[in-house]
């Protein structure tokens, strides 16, 4: 079996017990002097190859954002120009959509004109060919009426007074009021 084992406690301040080894006071020159050879080590070492290989990291990083700095002006410059260019190509072509549209309706309202013009010329012929023919209608039918109303009017003088009235005196008082 295994043998028991015990635990031994000390008290502090008991005779067996040492200092905390940083607390004594018997090495703290010793302890700064060391302090003092690991700090300008380790400075020294930071200096000679940490620092250089930051400040070239930093550096290679400034140059790259200046260069990208740099490019992105010269897109941004060209963007722009493209930009102009394209705004100016947009309003020549609108300028050639107006001047054609422009020209579209002129050449619509001259064709509308002349076609116009044709139907108010052929509407005038026809107009003029109607008056002739009305007006030939109307003396054949002021004819016709200048005999039936002599007619009607020697029937009525005949019904209302009885006696025939003479066809030339009934023709001229026709004929006077037909002149009115």
């Amino acid at each position: 079996m295994a043998e028991p084992t015990t635990a031994h406690t000390e008290q502090p301040g008991s005779p067996h017990s040492a200092p905390f080894p940083p607390f004594e006071k018997q090495t703290f020159p010793s302890q700064l002097f060391w302090l003092a050879i690991c700090f300008i080590a380790i400075y020294v070492m930071t200096a000679r190859l940490v620092r250089p290989r930051v400040g070239g990291i930093i550096d290679g990083r400034s140059q790259r954002i200046s260069g990208d700095l740099a490019e992105a002006g010269r897109l941004k410059g060209e963007s722009e120009a493209a930009m102009a260019a394209y705004e100016k190509a947009l309003a020549d072509a609108r300028a050639r959509a107006q001047a054609i549209a422009s020209e579209t309706r002129d050449r619509l309202q001259a064709e509308a004109d002349r076609n116009r013009k044709t139907l108010e010329d052929q509407l005038a012929g026809r107009l003029a060919d109607a008056e002739k023919s009305i007006a030939a209608t109307k003396s054949a039918a002021m004819t016709n009426v200048r005999g039936i109303a002599t007619e009607a009017a020697a029937a009525i003088v005949t019904r209302l007074t009885g006696v025939t009235a003479p066809e030339s005196t009934v023709g001229a008082a026709v004929d006077a009021v037909l002149k009115r």
